[in-house]
């Protein structure tokens, strides 16, 4: 594990080294002293390394009309320093105690360096997108709008045609595959390798005998009549109690269930759950023998959520993988219990894990598939998932009702995606991005990168109106409607006009961001509370409402006048909310209001 970190202030580099304490490692510090491990972590030095794979989230698409050396990552590269790595104007300037100059005398130990010329290098090749379902929904759909700026910029000619990169997504459930990758990527969809004949035996996943690989198996619980709450504490008891005699009887071999994961569908739901666990499950646990189960003294709850930071998450995957050994009397205890949000639906490859409780129908079926797939990974602890529905919910009632049927045939029931890049309210978050992020990072006019580039933008030129066509194109392809296109063209129209009177009003100054400094007015707008401008650009593909705090004042009836609603001010002087047990609100989510 890369543990240690140094600073090289010469080459302006962060290096990562192995921590291997015994020195085994090739990328410790004494093995390699002047690299480590080949990795780059910081974006300034992404940028001037250029590695020749880069891993991100989707999320960094909104970087793209904010930042100028993004272009750098499309190959788009003029000048290199011998001794810090590629140049680009924003880059050169972006640390005012050491700003760039064109040679640099010997230091260090190291040689003199200078600034040469280099041709342009190629855009990727290759765009590799894991967990494809999850691009879907709002995320999916301003993904597919800034995907418009991604392709363009990734596409170089190759004598006189344009070569596209290509594009491969994985996913384990996704319906109406075809749709999507045309609505994102602007692509035909092929499955790769083709369906086969046999279906047991599909190149990702070979069937075989629940006496060779047990598997999973599902569980439904509906307990009518009885509070959710109760019957939540009694089925943590029991599972934790019977698996504490299994471990008694079994040792070792009953650790795939010693650990309880818990998924719930809402932050609110696991909250309250996690106060249950600390109080009545871990008190009724020690009791449980009286009942034919066993004692269980519980020491480690944990959560994987929101609400726990990222360096934490990390120690409690590490963490997850820990045994039960009865023969363990010191040290850190594994974990007996882990909450968890949809936050365990990806990327958690714990194979010990063998046993989970769903709190009520997850609002997908896509998610309830990932979600409890994270169990029974390993022949030697299959998976048991036992699923608690809420008899109060109608939703849940019909699942628990047709639970069965509903399992043998779950693959089938996955959710169509929806994906939307062209519709107006993603227009209105997104086009002037994606407008500005073409022109900004534009191969045909370098001029217009740097941060004081927006006064230089030729609105009226032969570049500004290719990438209104290249847009528009793209609309009308995706959206099959040339009335679609033609809308999109208005709003286009409708942003250069305001661009340009932009440029007008702020006479040599107009920078996409603002620069105090040197005069510079801003064109690009952040996020915030009050109403979204033309220009308003999100740092984050997340960022495209504002959250608001809405406080519900209690109606006075003596005052004969209708309730109160205060956004985000003041303490209440009733009720600040009053949620019942049944209402949803998404975890790890954004709330919008």
């Amino acid at each position: 594990a890369a543990r240690d970190a140094k600073s090289d202030p010469d080459r302006w580099r962060t290096l990562l080294f192995c921590g291997d304490e015994f020195g085994r490692c090739a990328f410790t510090e004494a093995g390699s002293p002047g690299e480590g491990l080949p990795v780059v972590t910081v974006d300034e030095e992404l940028y001037r390394l250029l590695p020749s794979f880069v891993i991100s989230t989707a999320d960094k698409f909104a970087q793209l009309p904010w930042r100028g050396p993004l272009h750098m990552l499309f190959g788009q590269v003029s000048k290199r320093c011998e001794r810090h790595g590629y140049r680009s104007p924003d880059l050169d300037t972006m640390d005012s105690t050491r700003p760039e100059a064109d040679s640099h005398n010997r230091r260090g130990g190291l040689p003199a360096a200078r600034t040469v010329d280099v041709a342009p290098l190629r855009p990727p090749d290759l765009i590799i997108q894991d967990e494809l379902h999850l691009i879907s929904g709002p995320l999916g759909t301003l993904v597919g709008l800034y995907e418009t700026a991604i392709d363009e910029l990734a596409t170089w000619d190759i004598d006189g045609h344009a070569v596209r990169p290509k594009v491969i997504a994985s996913t384990a459930t996704v319906r109406r595959a075809a749709q999507q990758a045309h609505a994102l990527f602007d692509r035909h969809l092929q499955v790769f390798p083709p369906p086969v004949l046999d279906v047991s035996d599909s190149f990702f996943a070979k069937e075989r005998s629940t006496s060779d690989r047990p598997g999973r198996r599902y569980l439904g619980l509906c307990a009518t009549g009885l509070r959710l709450k109760s019957a939540e504490v009694r089925l943590f008891t029991t599972l934790l109690s019977s698996t504490q005699r299994l471990y008694d009887r079994y040792g070792q071999a009953a650790d795939p269930w010693m650990t309880l994961v818990g998924y719930f569908s809402a932050l609110r739901e696991l909250a309250g759950m996690r106060r249950l666990v600390d109080d009545e499950v871990k008190t009724n646990a020690r009791k449980a023998k009286r009942r034919g189960l066993g004692n269980r003294k519980i020491f480690q709850v944990q959560e994987l959520t929101s609400r726990v930071g990222a360096s934490e998450i990390r120690d409690v995957l590490d963490w997850l993988k820990q045994t039960f050994d009865p023969a363990q009397t010191k040290g850190k205890r594994p974990i007996d219990v882990l909450l968890a949000t949809n936050m365990i639906s990806v990327g958690v490859d714990v194979s010990r894990l063998g046993l989970m409780t769903t709190i009520g129908q997850p609002k997908t079926t896509s998610e309830y598939i990932q979600a409890t797939s994270r169990v029974g990974r390993d022949k030697e602890g299959p998976g048991l998932v036992v699923t608690l529905y809420n008899w109060a919910r109608p939703r849940d009632l019909s699942h628990y009702e047709t639970f069965e049927h509903y399992h043998s045939t779950f693959y089938r029931q996955v959710e169509a995606l929806s994906v939307t890049p062209f519709s107006p309210r993603a227009l209105d978050r997104g086009l002037s991005a994606v407008l500005v992020a073409l022109a900004r990072q534009s191969t045909a006019k370098t001029e217009w990168n740097p941060n004081n580039g927006a006064q230089l933008v030729d609105l009226s030129g032969p570049e500004i109106s290719r990438i209104v066509e290249l847009i528009v194109e793209r609309a009308e392809r995706v959206t099959s409607d040339p009335e679609a296109a033609d809308f999109v063209r208005s709003l286009l129209d409708v942003r250069l006009d305001r661009w340009k009177a932009e440029q007008q009003r702020a006479g040599a100054h107009l920078g996409y961001q603002d620069d105090a400094a040197k005069g510079v007015v801003n064109l690009l707008e952040v996020p915030g509370i009050s109403k979204w401008d033309t220009f308003t650009c999100a740092w984050s593909l997340r960022e495209t409402e504002p959250t608001v705090n809405l406080i519900i004042d209690a109606w006075d009836a003596s005052l004969d006048s209708a309730p109160k609603f205060e956004l985000g001010k003041g303490t209440p002087r009733g009720v600040a909310a009053n949620l019942s047990e049944d209402e949803e609100i998404d975890n790890d989510a954004e709330v919008m209001s």
